[in-house]
């Protein structure tokens, strides 16, 4: 059986993407990254009738040194080859209702059947220097 979460790693130990399928259940909540992380990703199962209480969150400064992304599949398939020193070091499947949070190292994407997905980043989005684009190898 395939596992429903799976945290994929670089040479180093560096998280560089975190997989949610889309069959993934539990209840409660489960956060899937260290306080510390870029972005935070929570798993969260509750029963009719919870109740998550009213909030707001406050105005905070924060570093961020890298951008991370989350992905949704909302139709289609498309695969993914994560980066590892500009080479490829896994690659695997996304189905419809799949999220992908990418953390570190390189990624690119195959599409394989026709592919509608929601992309979550940080902003403000800085253009060209934003990004380094390289050819797979």
């Amino acid at each position: 059986m395939e596992e429903t979460i799976k945290i994929y790693k670089d040479i180093n130990g560096n998280v560089m993407a975190l997989l949610i399928r889309a069959e993934h259940s539990e209840q409660g909540i489960n956060f899937l990254t260290k306080d510390g992380d870029y972005q935070q990703v929570a798993y969260m199962g509750h029963m009719k009738g919870y109740k998550i209480l009213p909030h707001y969150h406050n105005k905070i400064s924060r570093k961020v040194d890298y951008t991370c992304e989350t992905l949704i599949i909302r139709k289609g398939i498309i695969e993914v080859n994560l980066y590892d020193h500009l080479k490829i070091s896994c690659t695997f499947i996304m189905r419809v209702g799949d999220i992908i949070t990418l953390f570190s190292g390189g990624h690119g994407f195959n599409v394989i059947e026709d592919v509608e997905m929601v992309e979550i980043k940080q902003g403000p989005f800085l253009g060209p220097q934003d990004k380094t684009r390289f050819l797979s190898t």
